[in-house]
């Protein structure tokens, strides 16, 4: 496994891969040090430099966090590791396009396993090792509330993240500042 850091106007992202794909992503950190320390953890991965093959990768990071319309659905993610259904649930997940959402018990019933399953959606969501490309920020809770975000900064990184694409959520109060 290996890993890089790359700066994006939001901050220090770190990436992470393996022969068979990208196995980790972490959101922007003001700090490159702490997003080297956060994939290396993440990932359990040494510091490597960026294959070709990951350039365009995050040239797309890049775009989105400059609020372009960034597509990561042709991305190679391996997320070979993870429960049977954790990869169906990101099957469903990966469909989702820029400013498009749905909800836990949405992807849930696209599953056939029905609205019951959609605390179980969202534990997939939860341990969702790639987030941005595998874009469970997209995934709200019922009602389209913002839900809950595993990642540093929690829901308010996720409604940011929402914001970059066009997407509005009134169900939290907004903070005055806000750093990825």
């Amino acid at each position: 496994m290996y890993a890089h850091v790359f700066d994006t106007s939001a901050g220090f992202c770190g990436i992470a891969w393996g022969e068979a794909g990208i196995t980790g992503f972490c959101l922007p950190s003001s700090r490159a040090a702490s997003a080297e320390a956060a994939i290396r953890r993440r990932a359990g991965a040494e510091l490597a430099e960026l294959p070709d093959s990951l350039g365009e990768v995050t040239e797309a990071v890049r775009r989105y966090f400059l609020g372009e319309q960034a597509d990561f659905s042709a991305a190679l993610l391996d997320l070979r590791a993870r429960e049977p259904f954790f990869a169906r649930v990101y099957a469903v997940v990966r469909t989702l396009r820029w400013g498009e959402t749905t909800t836990y018990g949405e992807v849930a019933a696209r599953l056939g396993v029905g609205p019951e399953a959609a605390r179980d959606v969202g534990r997939a969501m939860g341990a969702n090792p790639i987030p941005l490309l595998m874009p469970c920020h997209r995934v709200l809770g019922a009602g389209n509330r913002i839900g809950g975000f595993s990642a540093p900064g929690g829901a308010e990184t996720k409604r940011r993240m929402l914001a970059i694409e066009g997407v509005q959520l009134d169900d939290l109060p907004r903070q005055s500042a806000f750093a990825f």
